[in-house]
């Protein structure tokens, strides 16, 4: 086993240098495609912060009479970029997820022309290819967005946390504490997501873990340790216990955004919510 660590080690500090030439190869590949409208990278390439397990995020653009050719194609063509042990993804989606022997992912998203449209996501990408100049438009407008939940957001977000809580007791009484854990998680993360609403920052897709924890996060000391406090074991004790400790912070996060979008905050209706359950 510490053999493997050290086999490990010593190829991740080789990522970097593999990546830079998995992306010359995507490149020599796809700049020369008339075909090919578009190339950029979002993610972490697309904002300049990689670290050493960074994946690449790569999104292109292609004509709409050839999209759905090179849609069926999507995996031969990543293929040709490198060595791929295995496949992520359905035959049915835009986008194809390789992982290759360097151990580098690569996530590629094909787009038609209309798909690219001004989001904050868009604000910080790294753009390769721009032929008739659209990205650079879309990412102009892109960079004059923020980001405001909506009241349906807002709405949508106090919901699926309710939701969560009511799931928590229901897996436990019948034994299926996995399920019960999982819930757990959600109401984690669901917290998460009201702090970055509360700040003006866009949420991760719900079930996206990414940069919530690590050097990479968003979020501060005390929002950190509030979330590791909040661990539970296989005890359903200790799982009441943890739901229960987690329902003040979403009092004051559901306060502030009610604040912000103009919704009516119900103390009471919330506690009745709740204590159907704890």
């Amino acid at each position: 086993m510490g053999e493997n660590i050290r086999n490990h080690t010593k190829r991740d500090q080789a990522i970097p240098e593999q990546r830079k030439k998995l992306i010359n190869a995507i490149e020599r590949d796809l700049l020369g495609d008339d075909n090919i409208l578009a190339v950029f990278y979002g993610g972490s390439i697309g904002n300049g912060c990689t670290d050493l397990y960074s994946d690449i995020d790569l999104r292109i653009v292609v004509k709409d009479d050839m999209f759905e050719q090179y849609r069926l194609n999507k995996k031969e063509r990543a293929k040709t970029w490198g060595n791929v042990l295995f496949f992520e993804d359905f035959p049915w989606t835009t986008y194809s997820i390789a992982h290759f022997d360097t151990f580098i992912k690569v996530d590629t998203f094909y787009y038609h022309i209309k798909g690219i449209q001004p989001s904050v996501w868009l604000q910080e990408i790294k753009i390769v290819k721009d032929s008739q100049g659209f990205v650079d438009q879309v990412v102009e407008k892109s960079r004059k967005l923020s980001y405001l939940p909506s009241l349906q957001d807002v709405d949508i977000w106090r919901t699926k946390f309710f939701s969560y809580v009511h799931e928590v007791y229901r897996r436990v009484q019948r034994g299926e504490i996995y399920y019960a854990l999982q819930c757990i998680d959600n109401l984690r993360l669901s917290i998460t997501t009201g702090w970055f609403m509360v700040a003006g920052i866009q949420p991760n897709t719900f079930g996206d873990w990414a940069k919530i924890e690590g050097s990479r996060s968003r979020l501060e000391g005390w929002q950190l340790s509030l979330l590791e406090g909040w661990y539970s074991k296989r005890d359903r004790e200790d799982i009441f216990k943890v739901t229960k400790a987690i329902i003040p912070e979403f009092k004051k996060i559901h306060e502030s955004l009610c604040e912000m979008v103009g919704l009516e905050m119900n103390d009471q209706w919330v506690d009745e919510i709740v204590g159907m359950t704890l």
